[in-house]
C-alpha cells in the first residue's frame, strides 16, 4: 500500500453494516487504513474479487476500487471511519489488506491521519 493525503472526511458508504453491539476488533470500529492508503495488489489477485471491487492499475497490477485517488476510500469500506465499519469482502480481501495489522506503523499513521487516537 502506498500513503496518499491525508485529509480525509468522514464518509458513509452504501454498504451495509452489520448490526452490532460491541465491537469484536479495533479495525471494526476504524477503517482509517482503508481510506487513507490505495490498496494494490498483482493483478491475478482480482480473479477472487467481483469486478465491483478492482480498478486497473497498470497491466501488473490493480487496486481496490476507490483507493486510487486523491482522497481513497475503498469502496468495499461501509459505515463511518472511527465510528463502526465493516469490510463487504473482508472473507476475500486483497494481501494488502491481510498484511496491514491493528496498531502497525501503517494502522498507527492512517489513525493519525484521520484524528483518530493510537492503537496500544
Amino acid at each position: 500500500m502506498s500513503q496518499a493525503p491525508s485529509c480525509n472526511p468522514p464518509h458513509s458508504s452504501s454498504v451495509p453494516i452489520p448490526a452490532a453491539s460491541q465491537h469484536t476488533s479495533p479495525c471494526q470500529a476504524c477503517g482509517a487504513c482503508c481510506a487513507f492508503f490505495r490498496v494494490s495488489f498483482y493483478w491475478a489477485e482480482a480473479a477472487e474479487l467481483n469486478a465491483r471491487w478492482v480498478e486497473p492499475l497498470t497491466p501488473h497490477l490493480s487496486c481496490m476500487a476507490g483507493t486510487n485517488r486523491k482522497s481513497p476510500r475503498c469502496e468495499a469500506l461501509g459505515g463511518q471511519v472511527g465510528q463502526h465499519v465493516a469490510c463487504s469482502i473482508y472473507a476475500q480481501r486483497p494481501s494488502p489488506c491481510h498484511e496491514l495489522q491493528a496498531g502497525d506503523e501503517k494502522c498507527q499513521r492512517a489513525r493519525a491521519a484521520h484524528g483518530l487516537p493510537p492503537l496500544a
